[in-house]
């Protein structure tokens, strides 16, 4: 894919060179730091720094949201069973550090008799497994003495944030409203696809429960009747809310009734994010029930029409993908689904899908199936299908002993997640499958479904099943589909749920139907794999390629790739193109799997990957390339390869947990002349499918008297701060703490000046400094006997010292800056390199555009070594 090129600040625009018109005085002028580097192999850093790193973080984001007066800071509380034995729920818990309605600290009660009107989450804590006097004041202080009282869910259940209104009459048993706030933060315990799943996103508007405590519930009932939910209409309106995301719930309790001795209420809410509709509960009903109501009570009785046969719906043109039969499936298989192992779970019919790492169901304190008895494709009361699964309950089970702590019930919003997950099974099997990441399973907006509850899963229950029939079965585009489900405890029907709606954001028709088509291929196998692509970095080339580069195994020296730390190629996965003829027309496709736990994560000290290692898996493949048609067989004189420059644009960002980055490549075009070669390449990487990062570059090979003749980027010189911008800049120390780069990716020494309104556009400016460290670890490995700095660092110490400036202007974390911002074109150019021999390398960025309302600036910039400018840099973008 070409990108279309931007003027830079400083000179003229550097156009890609066509043909032979590069060499006009290419031998002084085409001599660009290498584009070539390595990774860490697979290098974690020790205990100790992570432990230091961890502090730090922490400190940092404490300070940080204390100063801004509005935030969350995340601490572990509790240990839990998943089921998988038990384990801490860290960050599962958000406690409110400053800000409007919040508490001072724990202590801040309403001794005076004063009821509040809204509370912190220390204070949401407290109602859920504390004394509600500590919350609400001496008026409420009797309900302590009672058996038992309405609360909040405690531990990793508790998800009210924060209450920020309470609207009603304290005890007056009449109609009152509350107003919450739930934050979707990375830590959270019950992440799917980044998403918050459907039954947490309900469960969190769960503040009905303090609201009939607060309007008087438990000095009608003193602890002899306990809450259950009865009815619920629930419709969701937009897409699952994501990492950032905070929703809010406007609650309201309608009406108290009575029927016979039992009280129940009325009640309904919406929440909301970033003001745009997310979901309404409508029809809300809910009880207080003694120990001999919920005993006696008889279940969800079905009458013979709520069971007699109707049509489902389906698409004329529908086709089965995978071939489908009645089956069962062990607990190990269902296991092997929450490790992504389609074919362990569902046979060899799923062993040709080309998928790198396939779609999961949810696991750990999510996993809510054990095993399945039962899967008709043609069963169930609209013959669309059925499905039947278990569940086994233990008396420990964490969902019971957090809800409540004095009353342990199962949640009627987990019970409806347990039956979309049985659904989820019947839809993999059914071939409704994508690679994880790529594919979010979330309601259908629009489809209102009903709850309703009439029985309970309590610690004595044994086994819990959920049976699941299809009703409506199509595509929207993305895949879709509409279920009633019933489900048992320990045999007895409890809860029915009509017009469960499924969407499989991210798939549709085609995609389906291209993974299934009988011409897809088995998943591909390394051609070249890791020894190999290291034998051509730092051992004998003659054991990557074979004999023809057996010359350079000890006589010559061949341009290599990089090796560790800094390779991050694992293998080729396909080549079409002609070994040892140098053309352009060839394409190779080439993988590299992102270790979450790799040297650049903690170096950068934040959950994203560094530019220059993005760039790095890019531009690696040409190099692998270059030399699999043979570049360094055209000349007689050993070559050096030095990337001269590139456009991009940068699609996802891209974290720990990106799994396998797969990087095509094409060349172009090939010039050779005066004993230098230039080749031009497009290139796009991508995840899951999903485009990552594209963009076009090239590359030359040079003789050492070429390289050692650099002169630069001329007719171009360095800025200049005005007199003006002299007394109001600023220098000192780049900083060396969190959430800046640690030693080992840090690419500046000192702020040799910033001005924030400084540059010829008076938007911000500023320079820095390094020197030249022979010793350096990234000499060693880029490249094997050809040493240089690799230009992919140039560029990120011009990162970091935008990033510098963002940060000092937004008074934000350095760590929340994409860097480049996403959609936006940027572009490099080297006529240069750094050696272990130079001295200083000085880097600058001129702000050219700044959106305070995006938190998003663009610069250009420029990189000079010892007077020399080597390196220009145009339109990179950063973004909080």
């Amino acid at each position: 894919r070409r990108v279309a090129e931007q003027p830079v600040y400083g000179s003229p625009v550097a156009p890609q060179p066509d043909g032979d018109a590069v060499f006009v005085g290419a031998a002084d002028a085409y001599v660009a730091v290498a584009a070539a580097h390595e990774a860490f192999l697979r290098f974690s850093t020790n205990t100790q720094e992570r432990m230091a790193e961890t502090i730090a973080l922490q400190t940092g984001l404490l300070q940080q949201w204390a100063e801004k007066g509005d935030g969350y800071l995340f601490l572990p509380r509790t240990a839990v069973r998943t089921g998988q034995g038990d384990r801490n729920v860290e960050d599962s818990e958000p406690v409110p550090l400053s800000g409007p309605n919040r508490s001072e600290g724990f202590d801040a009660r309403s001794k005076s008799g004063t009821v509040p009107r809204s509370l912190s989450f220390e204070q949401c804590q407290e109602f859920a497994a504390g004394a509600i006097g500590n919350v609400l004041g001496p008026t409420f202080a009797e309900i302590d003495s009672f058996p038992t009282r309405v609360r909040l869910p405690d531990g990793p259940l508790m998800l009210v944030d924060r209450i920020l209104e309470i609207d009603g009459e304290p005890r007056s048993m009449t109609s009152g409203r509350v107003v919450t706030e739930h934050f979707v933060h990375e830590k959270r315990w019950y992440l799917d696809a980044g998403r918050i799943p459907t039954c947490i996103a309900v469960e969190a508007g769960q503040a009905d429960l303090f609201l009939s405590g607060f309007l008087g519930i438990d000095f009608v009932t003193r602890g002899r009747a306990v809450y259950r939910l009865l009815d619920a209409v629930i419709a969701f309106h937009g897409p699952l809310p994501g990492v950032g995301d905070t929703i809010r719930y406007d609650i309201h309790i309608d009406q108290f009734f009575r029927q016979g001795d039992t009280h129940l209420f009325r009640f309904r809410f919406e929440g909301t994010v970033n003001g745009q509709p997310l979901l309404t509960m409508t029809e809300g009903c809910a009880g207080f029930f003694s120990d001999e109501d919920l005993a006696s009570g008889k279940g969800v009785v079905q009458t013979a029409l709520d069971r007699r046969p109707m049509p489902g719906k389906m698409p004329v043109d529908w086709k089965p993908l995978a071939p489908m039969r009645r089956e069962t499936y062990t607990s190990k298989q269902i296991a092997a689904l929450r490790e992504g192992d389609l074919v362990a779970a569902f046979g060899e019919a799923f062993a040709r899908l080309p998928l790198y790492s396939p779609m999961r169901l949810p696991g750990g304190m999510l996993r809510l199936v054990d095993r399945v008895t039962h899967l008709d494709p043609a069963g169930g009361r609209f013959g669309l299908g059925i499905i039947r699964a278990e569940a086994d309950i233990h008396p420990d089970d964490w969902f019971l002993t957090c809800h409540f702590i004095d009353d342990m019930v199962m949640p009627g919003t987990l019970m409806y997640e347990c039956c979309l997950h049985t659904l989820r099974i019947f839809l993999m099997r059914m071939g409704w499958v994508g690679d994880e990441g790529e594919v979010v399973c979330e309601p259908l907006p629009g489809v209102s479904s009903r709850l309703k509850c009439r029985g309970q899963v309590i610690s004595s229950t044994k086994v819990a099943a959920y049976e699941v029939a299809i009703k409506e079965i199509g595509y929207g585009p993305d895949p879709f589909v509409i279920a009633d489900a019933l489900m048992y405890a320990d045999g007895r029907p409890i809860v029915e749920m009509t017009n469960m709606s499924l969407r499989l954001t991210g798939l549709n028709q085609e995609k389906l139907e291209a993974l299934w088509s009988d011409g897809v291929s088995a998943k591909r196998e390394a051609i070249f794999d890791r020894e190999r692509i290291l034998a051509f970095a730092v051992g004998k080339p003659s054991e990557a390629f074979g004999e023809p580069y057996r010359v350079f195994d000890e006589e010559r020296i061949i341009a290599r790739l990089p090796g560790p730390p800094y390779q991050f190629l694992d293998r080729i996965t396909r080549i079409d193109a002609e070994p040892w003829k140098m053309v352009g027309g060839g394409v190779i496709e080439a993988e590299y799997d992102v270790p979450p736990d790799d040297w650049y994560f903690a170096a950068q000290r934040a959950p994203q990957m560094p530019f220059s290692i993005l760039l790095e898996i890019a531009l690696q493949p040409c190099g692998w390339l270059a030399a699999y048609i043979g570049s360094a067989l055209t000349s007689s004189t050993d070559l050096s390869f030095r990337n001269l420059g590139g456009s991009a644009v940068k699609h996802l960002p891209v974290g720990p947990d990106i799994g396998t980055l797969t990087t095509t490549v094409t060349i172009t075009r090939v010039s050779s002349s005066g004993g230098m070669i230039i080749q031009h390449y497009d290139y796009t990487v991508r995840a899951a499918g999903r485009e990552v990062y594209s963009g076009n570059t090239y590359f030359g090979f040079f003789a050492k008297e070429a390289l050692a003749n650099q002169v630069g980027l001329r007719e171009i010189a360095l800025y200049q701060p005005r007199n003006d911008e002299k007394a109001s800049s600023c220098s000192g120390e780049y900083p060396r703490e969190h959430p800046f780069p640690d030693s080992m990716l840090r690419m500046v020494d000192k702020i040799t000046w910033y001005i924030p309104d400084g540059g010829p556009k008076r938007l911000g400016a500023i320079e820095g400094r390094i020197r030249v460290d022979p010793e350096a670890w990234f000499f060693k490995a880029h490249f094997h006997q050809d040493p240089v700095w690799p230009g992919s660092l140039g560029l990120e110490s011009f990162l970091q010292v935008l990033r510098f400036l963002a940060a000092k202007r937004w008074d934000v974390s350095a760590n929340e800056l994409a860097a480049p911002a996403l959609g936006r074109v940027h572009q490099w150019t080297y006529r240069g390199q750094v050696i272990s021999r130079d001295a200083e390398v000085t880097v600058q960025a001129i702000v050219t555009e700044v959106d305070d309302t995006a938190r998003r600036l663009t610069a250009d910039g420029l990189l000079s070594v010892d007077g020399r400018i080597i390196y220009q840099m145009t339109g990179f973008s950063l973004q909080a």
